[in-house]
């Protein structure tokens, strides 16, 4: 009798942890459904945030980038890639007032927008700047300036240093990537509480599928100073139901999980014959001035543009302002093909 009681022991408390395992496992499916936001419909996003200019250019099976191609043909080309999150429309305002007299295309990065994911899951800014060299070579384009807001800015430069026959000059947006602080031996910047969470497999996996609008207004407001209209209820819906088109969430998270670096002292180096424009909200809470004065100590003759009051998204909080300088600086590089001193605008 004492045996048998000490064999039923060790099972019953088993048998109390299995029911456990499955009630926590049925609860958090439960917490699942409830708060559970759906993929959004590809058709009906299309629809919605397509428009007259927008093509979709197949580079491979499956991988369909969506573009605009917009303004004069025969006019010089500038080519402008969102940051993190972020899809073609951030430059609109740019576009609005930029096409009368340039060439503007403008695209979704994989894992973005109107594009999706990438069919092998390659996220780093030296794949994207691969896309942005596929959709080049199917445009038929041969040289242009090219520019990046944060993310897209690092993949400008990826782009730039890959493939410099094409860049006429380059143009970084609050771009992530600046050089580290002197004496500063990290190779990463400051990276949002979303990179940690990328990285364990079960919060991952859970932030497929749950994604609150009320997280996507937080996040988009804390990183503006001019609310409106970059932060409004459009734009808000816009990344919150662009992130959700079908395979955005996922390919966010694997991005988040691949680790960014900054700008290389090699690259810096391949950097120092092409013309760049340092256009920066003064204001970033995310990437702050120090930031963009680093980038402009480590490639002379580059012409830094500080917008006071600025968050970071300059084209959209400063529209007028910001295409200025822009027109400004291709002004001068068209009237001027000579080495330029650095010059600073305030």
């Amino acid at each position: 009798m004492p045996e048998t009681r000490a064999e039923g022991g060790p099972r019953r408390r088993g048998r109390v942890a299995l029911l456990a395992v499955l009630a926590l496992a049925a609860g958090l499916g439960l917490l699942l459904l409830a708060l559970r936001t759906p993929d959004t419909d590809p058709a009906a996003m299309r629809a919605k945030y397509g428009g007259p200019a927008s093509q979709f250019l197949e580079l491979a099976p499956g991988f369909a980038v969506h573009v605009r191609d917009e303004g004069p043909r025969g006019a010089p080309v500038i080519l402008l890639l969102h940051g993190s999150n972020a899809s073609l429309h951030t430059w609109e305002p740019w576009v609005t007032r930029l096409s009368d007299s340039y060439r503007v295309v403008t695209l979704d990065l994989q894992g973005h927008g109107l594009t999706g994911p990438h069919p092998d899951g390659c996220y780093s800014s030296a794949c994207m700047a691969e896309t942005v060299e596929a959709v080049r070579a199917a445009l038929g384009l041969q040289s242009f300036a090219i520019g990046g807001s944060s993310m897209g800015g690092r993949v400008a430069i990826s782009y730039a240093v890959g493939h410099p026959g094409h860049v006429s000059a380059l143009i970084l947006v609050n771009s992530a990537g600046a050089p580290p602080p002197v004496g500063e031996a990290a190779a990463t910047g400051r990276r949002p509480a979303g990179f940690a969470l990328a990285r364990i497999p079960v919060l991952r996996d859970l932030a497929a599928h749950i994604t609150p609008r009320a997280l996507i207004a937080r996040s988009l407001e804390a990183t503006v100073v001019v609310k409106e209209p970059a932060a409004g209820a459009e734009a808000v819906d816009r990344y919150w139901e662009l992130l959700r088109y079908p395979g955005n969430r996922r390919a966010t998270l694997e991005r988040f999980a691949t680790p960014t670096t900054r700008v290389t002292p090699l690259e810096l180096n391949a950097l120092r014959n092409i013309p760049v424009l340092i256009l920066w909200g003064a204001d970033d809470p995310l990437f702050p001035e120090a930031a963009a004065r680093r980038f402009a100590e480590t490639l002379p003759g580059a012409r830094l543009a500080l917008l006071p009051g600025v968050g970071h998204l300059p084209q959209e909080e400063a529209p007028n302002e910001s295409a200025d300088a822009l027109r400004r600086f291709l002004a001068d590089l068209a009237r001027d093909d000579t080495p330029r001193p650095p010059a600073e605008e305030d």
